[in-house]
């Protein structure tokens, strides 16, 4: 009897034994499989062995060429390199991972407004607005773009009467971006058509575009145009507290905003447009159905997550804000500005617009405004082409004719990469 229990016990811890042995086996086996397929070696299609591996980062765009001191530094756009040092020193806290599966419908939320704004982009910029009170956004639609041009382009669209075949004139106070007239006038449509300085304009209907701060040249704009019939759109690319004192949550009926010039993300290609009016806000979204059948939900969830992170840091942990993102840039934007102004005090020959000084909101303080674009003017005798005579000296820049006024005048881009910066800085210097 007692061999007989002994044998039965044996059986039974040999078959607890057994199912150990074979989960331990299967587990092994499993590893090693995940390891092989996403991480290592695994077996390509025709059986033989492959090294690939499958990881979460991408190899990334070139990008432009590093600058040395005998590089054409190029000023000419407003690339935001700047902020990389930043980003650089966040981590992976503002790194997100699309499995392949997500976002491949057309569709976002169908229960929305516009049915391809992603929700965790929407909740994100109204959340940034409340944080920085630069804008309302209670109250307004929500729509998002492939950057501002993109919704640029459907606001003129939403804003053109259709009904007598007369173009709708698109004006702006010069100096006015110098891709106004050529976005305006770009398909030639029979909607609307560029008309120029706003101060000359003598028409009794028109879209007046209002940028503030302004790009050329750094100034807070106001509408000028006075007509009941003047329907606007303020372009705030750059009413952020980096580069001008928050004056006001602004309330206008139509308002572009861009990821690129607020937390440096350019190549993201996504901006965002505060609409009041439910009828214009369907031309808009009518526009870019028509155009691009929505916009990339990718950069929506990638932007959400870089806005959730700039409004965690300020919220969340609000000492030390010195090292978060507004705070950065202003003080980076800040020490450049003295810089060139003290070149151009010295030269002799150069000229800045003055500085701008005022309460800002979000700052809660006296602060001075450093704009991302120098308006620099030359005094030089014999120096008409401002812009070819720097570009003699190796500096790309844009000149004054591209936004409505003279040729002894240049728009420099103060966001550019350290390297780029110095060197500009140096070659001004030297310029007598």
């Amino acid at each position: 009897m007692v061999a007989t229990d002994s044998s039965g016990v044996a059986v039974r811890c040999a078959g607890r034994i057994g199912v150990v042995a074979s989960v331990a086996m299967n587990l092994a086996f499993l590893a090693m499989y995940i390891n092989r397929h996403y991480f290592g070696k695994r077996r390509s299609n025709d059986g033989t062995s492959s090294s690939k591996e499958i990881t979460t980062t991408v190899e990334p765009s070139k990008g432009k060429p590093p600058v040395t001191q005998d590089s054409v530094v190029n000023l000419d756009q407003g690339d935001p390199a700047l902020y990389k040092e930043f980003w650089d020193g966040t981590g992976d806290r503002a790194t997100i991972v699309i499995p392949v599966w997500q976002t491949m419908s057309y569709f976002s939320d169908l229960s929305g407004f516009c049915w391809f704004v992603e929700p965790g982009f929407e909740r994100e910029v109204r959340r940034l607005h409340r944080l920085v009170g630069n804008a309302i956004s209670d109250g307004y639609h929500l729509l998002v773009g492939t950057g501002s041009t993109q919704l640029f382009q459907a606001a003129l669209y939403a804003l053109s009467p259709t009904e007598n075949g007369t173009p709708m004139s698109v004006v702006s106070l010069a100096p006015y971006y110098s891709s106004y007239p050529s976005v305006t006038n770009f398909l030639n449509s029979g909607l609307y058509r560029w008309d120029g300085d706003a101060n000359t304009f003598t028409g009794d209907k028109c879209i007046e575009l209002v940028c503030s701060p302004n790009n050329p040249d750094g100034g807070i704009r106001k509408a000028v145009i006075k007509s009941k019939s003047t329907k606007t759109i303020h372009d705030f690319a750059y009413y952020w507290p980096q580069y001008t004192p928050i004056i006001e949550a602004a309330g206008h009926d139509i308002m572009l905003f861009t990821v690129s010039k607020c937390t440096g993300h350019a190549g993201t290609r996504l901006g965002w447009a505060l609409v009041k009016d439910t009828e214009v806000a369907q031309k808009m979204i009518k526009f870019m159905e028509l155009n691009t059948i929505g916009v990339s939900k990718d950069s929506q969830l990638r932007a959400a997550k870089i806005l959730k992170v700039v409004c965690d840091d300020y919220e969340l942990s609000p000492i030390g804000k010195v090292n978060h993102l507004f705070h950065f840039a202003q003080r980076k934007m800040a020490e450049r500005w003295s810089r060139l102004r003290a070149v151009v005090a010295t030269s002799g020959i150069f000229s800045l617009p003055d500085e701008l000084s005022s309460y800002c909101m979000f700052a809660k303080e006296n602060v001075t405004a450093n704009p991302p674009f120098a308006w620099l003017r030359c005094h030089k005798d014999g120096v008409d082409d401002f812009e070819g005579f720097l570009r003699e000296h190796k500096i790309i820049t844009r000149g004054g004719t591209k936004f409505g006024v003279d040729e002894r005048v240049v728009r420099v881009s103060m966001l550019d990469t350290d390297e780029a910066f110095n060197v500009f800085i140096g070659r001004v210097a030297s310029l007598k």
